[in-house]
């Protein structure tokens, strides 16, 4: 298994994007988590995964539907219709479904398994 992280675990307080990760096979199907262990009530994260084949322009990808509670939670990433695609990075965007106005916090961290099991990435 080759776990890369797109985001080490981190607690953010704004919207942001993670560093660039070179693949290490070009088209291969890629298992994405994004595991969350601290969240704010009524507050909500959205994290998205994007690529580029050169580093410099980049096209979203998948997106987790917007989440609001602590958890672990996979994606399968089947880049064989992107072939060109070379790096990956995730982006994440905080909001609040609250009436008043909060700080947003979470403390997540997102991975990236280029040896994904099958059976793995359909019993998540």
């Amino acid at each position: 298994m080759l776990l890369q992280f797109l985001v080490p675990e981190t607690e953010a307080r704004q919207d942001g994007t993670g560093a660039a990760v070179a693949l290490e096979r070009a088209g291969a199907p890629v298992l994405v988590t994004l595991g969350i262990d601290r969240i704010l009530e009524q507050q909500t994260l959205h994290v998205s995964v994007w690529g580029s084949s050169d580093g410099q322009q980049w096209h979203s990808l998948v997106n987790f539907p917007r989440k609001s509670y602590c958890g672990v939670y996979s994606l399968l990433l089947d880049l064989g219709a992107h072939p060109d695609i070379r790096f990956l990075r995730a982006q994440w965007k905080m909001g609040s479904w609250a009436n008043e106005y909060r700080n947003p916090l979470f403390g997540f961290q997102v991975t990236l398994d280029s040896e994904p099991r099958l059976s793995q990435a359909a019993a998540r």
